[in-house]
């Protein structure tokens, strides 16, 4: 076998920071302050409050149209935490909401780990061209990471064009909570270690199906019935931590995904949303639909959640379930495979396994793949992103970590008709970084979370030491060759 490397072309589009992108967000100071702030509000007239109220949405128009509505909603949100003045007109609820809100720059650190899927909508191309739909990992203040959508075209000769971002609008509203099966959930704080004694206690106070309303008054029941069986609080905190992590969000039936920031708001999220890997999924039924698999962090504990988007204006979020729900990067599969949902995963911080289910909300078989063979991937493996179908098998490229932590791009060839058959592997990076590239917020990374193959090209999006994002296209037959 040769052993001359593949021709890879790097694009010169470079998507990077930009402080310039915003949303807006809840500004609570605590219950104190906010009362004060009320108390300073209450005290001028209306005329004083028109013109304040007036000269906020004039130095603020550049956010979007919908700007009253977000005061009115930060209104809401913040009556719920502190008593407002009884007779408050319009205007003085939404100045008062304005106090309350504050422009965030999701952007402003980096942008970077994308993946990218053909778009549903490949109307009005030029021959030759493909539309393509993008998430990326955006970093803001305090380091916290959210998801961010772009679109573009990939031309027939390989070319990246992006279509410009935005204009971007708050996080999505969270919709009510979803019920939750008590079986499952028994499943899931199994799977977190939380011992029965605990776990039955709380759960035998609900019913088969509950909301988080009703779990948290089961938890903040009569105290007698668990003291001296808490080992800590991180114990008893799983409840609340899962239940807050099944919801719905939607945007205006008229937006685009481009517009589209979802941002934590749970609390296993609170630390960030990392590196979705994005996926069109066709079904049986000839539907098709977004999925995006991502990692959900508090600081403490990671968690494996999807979003499905069967809808461009609406996105449920759930918690995935199964022993073999773990640990991060786990990648759909663009379609079933002999009747099952299938997933790439590196479950247990090392290998590289295939997950099967009947359901894709739970995970509770796995096969390894693949382990580390080769120096440059020593360390461990795992998947960029969804896998690729081809004629010659399923496609997925893989990302392996060696000495100094370097992480490099490869590719594996899995069977057609049953995926956990490894046909080939790289036994070189596909994609490693260059000199340029090994500088950045964690050095000496190039890292994907999905490709796509177009006019017989595979175009890599890739995270650049986790700064930004570049692009690359390698000859997908010149690529086959080397694995089958």
């Amino acid at each position: 076998m040769t052993t001359q490397p593949l021709a890879v072309k790097r694009s010169p589009v470079r998507l990077t920071a930009d402080a310039s992108l915003t949303i807006t967000r809840l500004f609570w100071p605590g219950p104190d302050r906010a009362a004060n702030v009320i108390d300073r509000v209450s005290a001028l007239d209306d005329g004083q409050v028109r013109r304040l109220l007036d000269a906020t949405r004039g130095e603020f128009a550049h956010l979007h149209n919908g700007i009253e509505n977000i005061f009115l909603a930060h209104y809401e949100q913040a009556a719920k935490r502190v008593e407002m003045p009884i007779s408050a007109t319009h205007e003085r609820k939404l100045y008062i909401g304005a106090c309350f809100t504050l422009e965030y720059a999701f952007a402003s650190a980096a942008m970077f780990n994308p993946s990218m899927t053909p778009a549903i909508d490949q109307s009005g191309l030029e021959p030759g061209s493909l539309r393509f739909v993008m998430s990326l990992r955006a970093v803001g203040e305090g380091h916290l990471s959210s998801i961010v959508f772009r679109r573009g075209v990939v031309k027939a000769n390989g070319e990246i064009v992006m279509e410009p971002p935005g204009p971007y609008h708050e996080p999505l509203r969270r919709a009510e909570y979803e019920r939750f099966s008590k079986a499952k959930f028994r499943v899931k704080l199994a799977e977190l270690g939380v011992r029965d004694a605990i776990m039955e206690v709380v759960l035998r106070r609900l019913g088969e199906r509950f909301t988080a309303e009703d779990l948290r008054e089961a938890i903040n029941g009569p105290q007698a019935l668990i003291d001296g069986l808490l080992r800590s609080d991180s114990e008893s905190a799983g409840f609340e931590w899962l239940a807050g992590c099944d919801y719905d969000i939607e945007a205006s039936p008229e937006g685009s995904i481009t517009e589209v920031v979802l941002f934590p708001i749970c609390e296993a999220e609170s630390q960030g949303m990392e590196d979705m890997r994005i996926v069109r999924f066709s079904d049986d039924d000839g539907s098709v639909r977004y999925y995006g698999t991502y990692t959900a962090y508090n600081g403490r504990q990671t968690l494996p959640q999807i979003v499905e988007m069967p809808e461009l204006n609406v996105a449920r979020v759930r918690t995935l379930h199964g022993r073999c729900a773990r640990n991060k990067g786990l990648a759909l599969f663009p379609r079933k495979v002999g009747g099952h949902y299938m997933m790439s995963g590196r479950i247990d911080g090392e290998n590289l396994f295939i997950l099967t289910s009947d359901s894709v909300h739970v995970w509770d078989e796995a096969v390894k793949v693949q382990e580390p063979q080769f120096p440059w991937e020593v360390i461990q493996v795992g998947n960029c992103g969804s896998p690729i179908e081809t004629d010659a098998g399923w496609l997925l490229l893989t990302h392996g970590v060696g000495p100094m932590r370097r992480y490099c791009i490869g590719a594996t060839l899995l069977d057609r008709d049953d995926p956990t058959k490894l046909l080939g592997r790289l036994a070189e990076p596909l994609l490693m970084p260059t000199a340029e590239e090994r500088k950045g917020y964690v050095p000496n990374v190039v890292y994907s979370c999905g490709g796509l193959v177009h006019n017989g090209l595979l175009v890599i999006p890739y995270g650049i030491s986790d700064a930004a994002t570049g692009f690359a296209t390698v000859s997908l037959d010149d690529l086959l060759a080397r694995l089958v």
